[in-house]
């Protein structure tokens, strides 16, 4: 009895899932239409185009970023090359002005040559500035030139 119990609940449990059993089988040779086929191999492709357009938008902006950082760079490192550069000078003209002022054989001369060296100490100091304010001015027009061609070349390539 418990053999034919267990036989009947099966089958009626069989035939209760029967529908879904059919549905399921039928599901797994039905068609897609090519309708429906075309439109997920398109947006597909169109995903695909977009993905590559954001990479080589980004690649663009990564080139850009890294002129820039390079420029700065070398610019850095040539502003601390004038600022060594005229440290040293500054230095040179120190010691040629003390070895002129050791060599006065007059209180008066002694002004002469301290009042001609902190003139042209003065005039290089004006040089100097003037130097640069203009190179300054220059770098940070060429700065921004520059960033507003990478970003345009960015957006052009991503417009």
């Amino acid at each position: 009895m418990t053999t034919e119990t267990t036989t009947t609940v099966f089958d009626t449990v069989k035939d209760a899932f029967a529908p879904v059993t059919d549905a399921l089988k039928n599901l797994q040779t039905m068609e897609v239409p090519e309708a429906a086929r075309d439109f997920v191999k398109r947006t597909a492709n169109t995903a695909k185009e977009r993905a590559a357009d954001v990479y080589a938008g980004s690649e663009k902006v990564t080139a850009a970023i890294e002129t820039a950082a390079a420029d700065s760079v070398s610019e850095a490192a040539k502003i601390s090359r004038n600022i060594a550069q005229a440290l040293y000078q500054d230095a040179e003209a120190f010691f040629a002005g003390i070895d002129k002022l050791a060599s006065a054989k007059s209180l008066n001369e002694a002004v002469q040559i301290q009042s001609d060296f902190a003139r042209s100490r003065g005039e290089v100091l004006v040089s100097r500035a003037k130097s640069t304010t203009e190179y300054l001015g220059k770098l940070v027009a060429d700065g921004a030139k520059t960033a507003q061609d990478n970003f345009a070349k960015v957006y052009n390539k991503t417009a």
